[in-house]
C-alpha cells in the first residue's frame, strides 16, 4: 500500500512539464519560464525539506500523518492549476507549494520503508524509488492536446494517495524521537562516511532530474528532425524512457543488497554518464537508436538512487535517520535547480548533440565519491558488510 501511495502522489511532480510542448504551441514561454515550470517544484521541495530537517519533523511526528497531510495539500494545489493560464505567476506559486509538499512524501516514504527493513533495505527503498519513477513518468501517458489533463489526473491520484497512506503500518524498527537540537542537522557533514555518501548522491542528482525534465523535448525534436515519428509517439517514448527506471530501481536495490552499495552506485553512474554523452549522437538519427540509448539511460540513471538513501540510513545514527534522509534530498534537489535551468541554455549554445554531455559531469564525480566511501572502514556498515 505504501508503494501505491508513493506512485500516486509522485504523479504531481511533472504534471505541467508533461504538457510543455502543448503549452508552447499556444503560449509564448521564455527559456527561463519554461524551465521554471519544473524548477518551481524543485525549489519548493528544497524549502520544504530544509524546514522539515531543521524541525526534525520526520523524527518527531507520525510519518503517516506527515505523508497524508502533504499529499492532500499537493493534490489541492495541483487541481487548482487548471483555473489559471500556464504562463500565470500563480501557476508557479502552486507548483512551488506542490514541491514543498513532496518533502513530506518522498523522504518520508523512504523513512517508513526503513522501519520494515531486515537486511533488505536497498530493495525496500529501491521499490519506493521505482514507485517515484513510475509516478513521475505517469503524466506523460495522459498528456494530450489539453494541457490541463495531466494536472487533473495527478491531482486526483494524489488525493487517493492521501487516503491510501492511512492504511499503511509502521514496522518494528521505529526509533524514538530525539529532542530537537540545531546540531542534528550538521551530522550530515560531521559524519565523514555520511558526507561522502552525500557527495555521491549530489553527483547523481545533477544528472537525474535534468534528464527527466528535458528528455521529452529532446525526443520530440529528434523525431521531428528524423521526420519519422509523430508527437504522440514521442510522448509514449518519453514515458518508456523515464518509466523504465522503475525496473532499474528495483534491480539496483536487489543487487545492492547482494553485491554492495558502492559497487552498484559506481557501476550505475558510469553507465548513465556514458549515456548522457552518447544520447546526443542519436539526435536526428534512427528513432530506434534514440530509444535504445534512452531506455538504457532511463534504467541506469535511477538504478543507484535508492542506494544513496540506504547508505545514509545505515551510516547515520538511527534516531536521526529521518532527518538525515530529508537533509540529503534537500541538498540534492537544490543542485537540480542549477542543472535543470542550465539545460535550455546549453541547447541554445551547443545544440542537442552536446547539451546532455554537461550532465555527465555529475555521475562521473559521484563515482569517485562512492569509490572513496568503499575504502573507508565505515563502509562495513553498508548492506550487512557488502560494500
Amino acid at each position: 500500500m505504501l508503494l501505491v501511495a508513493e506512485i500516486a502522489a509522485m504523479s504531481t511532480w511533472f504534471a505541467t512539464s508533461a504538457s510543455i510542448n502543448v503549452i508552447k504551441a499556444s503560449w509564448h514561454l521564455s527559456l527561463v519560464h519554461e524551465a521554471m515550470l519544473t524548477n518551481a517544484v524543485q525549489a519548493g521541495f528544497v524549502v520544504g525539506t530544509l524546514v522539515s530537517a531543521v524541525l526534525a519533523l520526520p523524527d518527531r511526528v507520525d510519518l503517516r500523518k506527515v505523508f497524508a497531510g502533504s499529499a492532500l495539500t499537493a493534490a489541492i494545489a495541483t487541481l487548482s492549476i487548471v483555473f489559471f493560464e500556464p504562463t500565470s505567476l500563480f501557476v508557479l506559486v502552486l507548483r512551488f507549494i506542490t514541491g514543498a509538499c513532496m518533502a513530506g512524501v518522498y523522504p518520508v516514504g523512504m523513512a517508513i520503508a526503513s522501519t520494515w527493513a531486515t537486511g533488505d533495505l536497498g530493495l525496500l527503498i529501491g521499490l519506493l524509488v521505482g514507485g517515484l519513477t513510475l509516478g513521475s513518468a505517469a503524466p506523460h501517458i495522459v498528456a494530450t492536446t489539453d494541457w490541463t489533463v495531466p494536472c487533473v489526473a495527478a491531482g486526483c491520484s494524489t488525493l487517493l494517495a492521501a487516503v491510501a497512506i492511512c492504511f499503511v503500518g509502521l514496522g518494528p524498527n521505529v526509533w524514538a524521537a530525539p529532542k530537537f537540537k540545531a546540531s542534528h542537522i550538521l551530522q550530515g557533514w560531521k559524519n565523514r562516511a555520511v558526507r561522502t555518501a552525500n557527495f555521491g548522491y549530489f553527483g547523481h542528482m545533477w544528472e537525474l532530474y535534468a534528464m527527466w525534465s528535458w528528455i521529452g523535448s529532446f525526443v520530440l525534436a529528434s523525431f521531428a528532425d528524423a521526420q519519422q515519428q509523430s508527437p504522440v509517439s514521442a510522448t509514449l517514448v518519453t514515458f518508456a524512457i523515464i518509466g523504465s527506471g522503475a525496473v532499474g530501481a528495483l534491480v539496483g536495490g536487489w543487487l545492492a543488497d547482494r553485491w554492495g552499495r558502492t559497487a552498484v552506485t559506481s557501476l550505475s553512474m558510469m553507465v548513465s554518464g556514458c549515456c548522457a554523452v552518447l544520447i546526443g549522437f542519436t539526435f536526428g538519427a534512427s528513432p530506434i537508436l534514440t530509444i535504445l540509448v534512452g531506455v538504457i539511460w532511463g534504467v541506469a540513471v535511477i538504478a543507484d538512487s535508492a542506494q544513496f538513501s540506504a547508505s545514509v540510513a545505515e551510516l547515520c545514527d538511527a534516531p536521526l535517520r529521518g532527518t538525515m534522509l530529508t537533509l540529503q534530498t534537500s541538498l540534492g534537489f537544490l543542485i537540480t535547480l542549477v542543472s535543470i535551468q542550465a539545460m535550455p541554455f546549453a541547447v541554445k549554445m551547443v545544440g542537442w548533440h552536446l547539451a546532455f554531455s554537461v550532465l555527465a559531469i555529475g555521475p562521473f564525480l559521484g563515482t569517485i565519491a562512492m569509490l572513496q566511501l568503499r575504502r573507508m572502514p565505515e563502509s562495513k556498515k553498508l548492506a550487512q558488510g557488502r560494500r
